[in-house]
C-alpha cells in the first residue's frame, strides 16, 4: 500500500494508537485506511484508543472521505456503519480462496479483481454487512469476507502481505495458531506459495480502481 501510494504521487501520514499518537484531522486527508491488529473492536476498557478511532472513522464516512478497512480495520468500518461484530464459527489463519459474490462480479471497484483469488486470512471474528452495503466477496470458512458502501470498502482478507509481514506476524501472533479446519500451520503461512506476488498486484489493481471510481465523487 505504501510502495502504491507513492508511486502514485500521494503524500502519506500515519497514526500508531497504541503508541499514543494523536488522531489526524478528517479535513488534512482525502483516504483513511485502517489496518488490522490483535485486539477485537469492542475491547475498549483494555484499548481505550478503539473508541477515538471509530469515532474518526464515523466523519471520515460522513465527510466524503475515501475509507478502506483491512480485517480489523473493516470490522470498524462495519461497526462504523451499523454492522456487528461477532465471533465467526471457523477461525481463518492461512492462505485459501476468496470468490466474488454476484454483487462483487457487478460493483465497478470489485470487478477488477478475479472472480476467485487466494488471499491470506488471519482473523477469529467476523463483520455484519452494514445496512445498504454490498456484499462483494466470500470464503468457504467466512460468508462476509468483503463489502462496499459509497466509499467505504471493507476487506476481511489481506492482499498487503509480504514475507517480511509474515515473519512478523508469525513472531508476535502465533499464539492464534489453535488447530482448526481453516488454520494453517506455521510453514505453510510463511511459504505463502504464489500468494505474495499475486496477492500484491491485486491489491494495487484494487487501489488504482478505488482511485478512478471513487475519488472524484
Amino acid at each position: 500500500m505504501e510502495r502504491w501510494a507513492l508511486s502514485r504521487g500521494h503524500a502519506l501520514s500515519r497514526t500508531r494508537l497504541f503508541r499514543g499518537e494523536e488522531l489526524p484531522d478528517p479535513s488534512r486527508f482525502d483516504w483513511l485506511i485502517i489496518m488490522g491488529g490483535p485486539m477485537n473492536i469492542y475491547q475498549e476498557d483494555k484499548y481505550s484508543w478503539l473508541a477515538k478511532e471509530k469515532d474518526l472513522i464515523g466523519k471520515a464516512i460522513s465527510g466524503g472521505k475515501i475509507v478502506l478497512g483491512v480485517c480489523l480495520g473493516a470490522q470498524m468500518i462495519s461497526d462504523a456503519l451499523g454492522g456487528v461484530v461477532t465471533k465467526n464459527r471457523y477461525k481463518e489463519i492461512g492462505w485459501f480462496p476468496v470468490r466474488l459474490t454476484e454483487e462483487g462480479r457487478a460493483s465497478p471497484v470489485f470487478s477488477v479483481l478475479p472472480h476467485s483469488f487466494v488471499a491470506l486470512h488471519w482473523h477469529g471474528d467476523t463483520f455484519s454487512i452494514p445496512p445498504g452495503a454490498a456484499r462483494t466477496a466470500e470464503s468457504d470458512a467466512c460468508p462476509n469476507q468483503a463489502f462496499i458502501l459509497g466509499k467505504a470498502i471493507g476487506l476481511q482478507f489481506h492482499l498487503e502481505t509480504t514475507p517480511e509481514s509474515m515473519k512478523r506476524l508469525l513472531v508476535n501472533c502465533s499464539y492464534d495458531l489453535a488447530a482448526g479446519p481453516y488454520v494453517q500451520e506455521p510453514l505453510a503461512l510463511a511459504s505463502g506459495g504464489d500468494g505474495y506476488d499475486g496477492s500484491g498486484s491485486l491489491m494495487e489493481r484494487l487501489l488504482d480502481r478505488i482511485e478512478s471510481e471513487l475519488a472524484n465523487r
